[in-house]
C-alpha cells in the first residue's frame, strides 16, 4: 500500500510528499481508512509508529473538503511539547492546503498567551491544546467549540495519569455531540475503557503491537552499582556512533544531579524538567534537534514529549517504575524504520522492576559485561530483597546526611 491509495486531495498529498512520507506504517494503513469513513476510533499504538499522521491526514482531508469558517477540529494532548510537535506536523502536512492551526498550552509568558488568544479570535481551523490551558481559554469566553466536528485525544492514558479526567469531560461538554471522536493511547487500562465508553459512539478498534519495543531497537542491560553509572556513561559516550543521546531518570532531582555530574567530566548535556520556563525548554529541544547539543537528560515526561528522528542512544539511568514507561523511553530511538540502541542500568534495588519489564516484553534483554576497570556489578537475583551496602551508596548526588547520635 502507498499513500496514493487513500486518494487524498492534491494539496494534501503534496504536503505529505514534501515531508518525506513514502509508505504508510501499520497504524496508518489501518486507521486512515476508518477515519475517512467518519467512524469513531480507539487506537492503541506505541510511540514511534506514525500514529500522529494516522489521524492528522484523514482529519485534514475532511477539513479541506468543507467550508473553513469555524474551528473544525480539536486535538488534546498531555504536554506542551507534544502539542507543539503536533502543530508542527499540521503546518507541514497542510502547507499547500491552506489549513490553519494553533497550539494552545501553558507555561509561556503573556505574549504567548495573547498570541494564542488572538489566533482563536481571528479563527483557526484546528486547535491543538493541553487540557489545563484550554479550560482557561474556555473560561475567558474567547474560544467557542460549538462547530467542532473532529475531536482527537492523543496519548489519552497519559492525560488520565496526569489527572485530566474531569477537565476532559468539561471540555467535551462544550463540543457538539454530533462529531467524530478519535482516541489514541499507548496503553489500554480500565480507566481508558471507561472514558471511551463515555465519549465515543460505536467505535472501531485498532491495536498495533501493544507493549512491544520497535524491532529496530538494540536493547542492552548492565548490572551496576550506583557509583559505577557515571564512569560507565562516560565510557559509552566516547563511542562516536552515539551522536544524539537521551538519558532518562525517574526523579527530577536525579536529573539535575546527573546533569551536573556529567558536565564535571566534560559531557555537554542539558537537563529537561518541569522547573524550566517554556522558552528554556524550546531552546534545549532546538539545540538537540540541530545536533549542537548531543545529550539531554530528563524524566518520563520527556519520553512522551519529544519526537526527533535520528536519536542514536537512549540510556535508562535507572529502571522506570512502570514497565510501560520503559517502552515509551526506548521508543525515542528507532523511530519508524530507523535503528537505535537502548541501554538500561540496573542496580541491586531495581532488579524486580527490571524483571517486570522482561516479563512484559516476553524476552530476556542482552546482558552486557561491565568494563574491567569498573569492577564487578551486582549479581542479578530479582527474587531477593534489595540490600543497602554502604560501600555502594551513590557518591555523585546529594551529600550523605550525618547520622544522628
Amino acid at each position: 500500500m502507498t499513500f496514493e491509495d487513500f486518494n487524498f486531495d492534491e494539496q494534501l498529498f503534496e504536503g505529505l510528499q514534501s515531508m518525506g512520507y513514502r509508505k504508510p506504517t501499520a497504524i496508518q494503513e489501518q486507521a486512515i481508512p476508518l477515519i475517512l469513513e467518519h467512524k469513531d476510533l480507539i487506537a492503541c499504538a506505541q510511540t514511534g509508529t506514525g500514529k500522529t499522521a494516522s489521524y492528522l491526514l484523514p482529519v485534514l482531508q475532511h477539513i479541506s473538503q468543507s467550508e473553513k469558517k469555524y474551528t473544525k477540529a480539536l486535538i488534546l494532548a498531555p504536554t506542551r511539547e507534544l502539542a507543539q510537535q503536533i502543530d508542527q506536523q499540521v503546518e507541514g502536512l497542510a502547507y499547500f492546503a491552506g489549513i490553519s492551526s494553533i497550539a494552545v498550552y501553558g507555561g509561556g509568558d503573556g505574549i504567548v498567551y495573547e498570541q494564542q488568544r488572538r489566533a482563536m479570535i481571528d479563527g483557526v481551523d484546528i486547535i491543538i491544546a493541553t487540557p489545563g490551558r484550554l479550560i482557561a481559554q474556555l473560561a475567558s469566553g474567547v474560544i467557542k467549540l460549538d462547530h467542532v466536528e473532529y475531536l482527537v485525544l492523543d496519548e489519552a492514558d497519559r492525560m488520565l495519569d496526569m489527572g485530566f479526567y474531569d477537565d476532559l469531560l468539561r471540555i467535551i461538554s462544550n463540543i457538539p455531540e454530533k462529531r467524530q471522536t478519535l482516541l489514541f493511547s499507548a496503553t489500554m487500562p480500565p480507566k481508558i475503557r471507561v472514558l471511551a465508553n463515555t465519549i465515543l459512539k460505536n467505535p472501531e478498534q485498532v491495536n498495533i503491537a501493544l507493549s512491544q519495543p520497535a524491532v529496530g531497537i538494540h536493547q542492552q542491560v548492565y548490572m551496576t552499582y550506583d557509583p559505577q553509572k557515571i564512569p560507565l556513561i562516560t565510557g559509552l559516550l566516547k563511542d562516536a556512533t552515539y551522536t544524539s543521546v537521551l538519558i532518562f531518570a525517574s526523579r527530577k532531582e536525579t536529573v539535575k544531579d546527573l546533569t551536573k555530574a556529567l558536565r564535571r567530566v566534560g559531557v555537554k548535556a542539558e537537563a529537561f524538567h518541569s522547573d524550566l520556563e517554556q522558552d528554556q525548554r524550546e531552546t534545549i529541544l532546538r539545540a538537540f534537534k540541530s545536533r549542537t547539543l548531543p545529550v539531554i537528560i530528563g524524566t518520563d515526561v520527556l519520553s512522551r514529549g519529544i519526537d526527533i528522528e535520528g536519536i542514536s542512544l537512549v540510556i535508562n539511568f535507572d529502571v522506570p517504575p512502570d514497565p510501560e514507561d520503559y517502552i515509551h523511553r526506548i521508543g525515542r530511538t528507532a523511530r519508524a524504520e530507523t535503528t537505535g540502541t537502548a541501554i538500561t542500568f540496573v542496580n541491586e534495588r531495581d532488579q524486580r522492576k527490571f524483571s517486570s519489564i522482561e516479563n512484559l516484553i516476553g524476552k530476556a534483554i542482552e546482558r552486557m559485561v561491565l568494563p574491567e576497570e569498573l569492577g564487578e556489578g551486582p549479581t542479578y537475583n530479582p527474587a531477593a530483597k534489595s540490600k543497602n551496602h554502604s560501600k555502594h551508596k551513590k557518591s555523585w548526588g546529594h551529600k550523605k546526611k550525618p547520622e544522628k547520635k
